[in-house]
């Protein structure tokens, strides 16, 4: 058991600052603070998509998640080594919701390797912002973290994260090296029909956080065939602020004006589309919905349909159901694709 955990408690510090900055009274004479606050104005005007609520939601669980107890209770499984020989580890991050590669920045640092990240152009204020202030706590940090905007040289293996497309691209460029490469996937919900309000509100965020834009948001919804919608319309409609955003705005009109002249038969509650249908991937705007006869073969589907599924959130389905609302909020041990990370890296030494 490696207990003797490197940089914990920049990490811990950096923890403490999100928390502080996202509560309502934050330390305004925190020079750091007015930083961010730009650094969050910027991310929004270079990405229409990170809105400053996504972002403050983003930081607002990092500050949580970067607890001296959940950190160390994370890693309590593995041997850490006291790296001399750090590997140089190329990450490849997507941009797809903010900060989105910042778990792969964390395992890269606590298993004692140095981090060659290359941002997406979507997503390329907020990290390296977060980095400056983890260089300010702990020097030693300094000729550890690297960011790259050309072609990666110099790097013993890769976590590359994007879609199917570039995920084949990935393939080819990297596969001679140990990688980790993951592609496209969606998360779905496995209603019952008897979910309280509050349940299909908390469902709310997995359909609408970060405009359903992250692998972890639901796609698409399985219900029983006798299914009545209205109490889900009712419990989301909060979020029909997010026609504010001229972004879902416009791609919610799209989509509604496609589906009008195919004639299909959807149902549509004014920023919401849902349409039945067997795919995963719904657009912006847009949920998939699929009916169900039996639990018991809905099941065996999502098994076979398991490497483009991301999570499974139902009430009392499977084993390893994601409880309502609770997507956005993985625990530092949820790796993505269900492949631990810590131990890909950890292996390499």
């Amino acid at each position: 058991m490696g207990h003797n955990i490197l940089y914990l408690s920049s990490f811990v510090k950096l923890g403490s600052f999100l928390n502080i900055f996202c509560e309502a009274e934050k330390d305004t004479t925190d020079p750091w603070n007015s930083k961010l606050e730009k650094v969050i104005e910027e991310a929004g005007v270079h990405n229409p998509w990170f809105t400053r609520d996504n972002v403050n939601y983003v930081l607002a669980y990092w500050g949580r998640q970067l607890s001296e107890k959940n950190i160390t209770q994370w890693l309590s499984p593995y041997t850490l080594p006291n790296q001399e020989l750090p590997k140089q580890i190329a990450v490849i991050m997507a941009g797809n919701i903010p900060l989105v590669g910042f778990h792969d920045f964390l395992c890269v640092l606590f298993s004692g390797n140095t981090v060659v990240a290359k941002l997406s152009s979507n997503d390329r204020v907020v990290l390296p912002f977060l980095t400056e202030y983890l260089k300010a706590m702990d020097p030693g940090l300094e000729d550890r973290i690297f960011f790259t905007q050309g072609k990666l040289n110099d790097f013993d293996a890769v976590i590359a994260t994007g879609s199917n497309n570039t995920g084949r691209y990935f393939d080819y460029y990297f596969g001679k090296y140990p990688n980790l490469i993951r592609k496209n996937r969606n998360s779905v919900a496995v209603l019952s029909g008897n979910e309280k309000q509050e349940s299909l509100r908390l469902l709310g965020e997995d359909l609408f956080r970060y405009f359903g834009l992250g692998c972890r948001s639901v796609s698409k919804i399985y219900v029983p065939e006798d299914y009545d919608f209205t109490p889900l319309f009712k419990a989301i409609l909060p979020w029909e602020s997010l026609l504010q955003s001229n972004k879902y705005a416009n791609n919610y009109e799209y989509n509604r004006a496609v589906y009008l002249l195919s004639d299909f038969d959807v149902l549509d509650n004014g920023f919401l589309i849902l349409k039945e249908d067997t795919g995963i991937a719904s657009p912006i705007g847009v949920l998939y919905f699929e009916y169900y006869k039996d639990p018991e073969q809905l099941k065996q589907q999502l098994l076979a349909a398991s490497n483009t599924i991301q999570c499974i959130v139902a009430e009392n389905f499977t084993p390893n159901k994601v409880a309502l609302g609770q997507t956005q909020l993985p625990a530092l041990k949820d790796y993505a694709d269900g492949v631990d990370t810590m131990a890909f890296l950890l292996k390499l030494a």
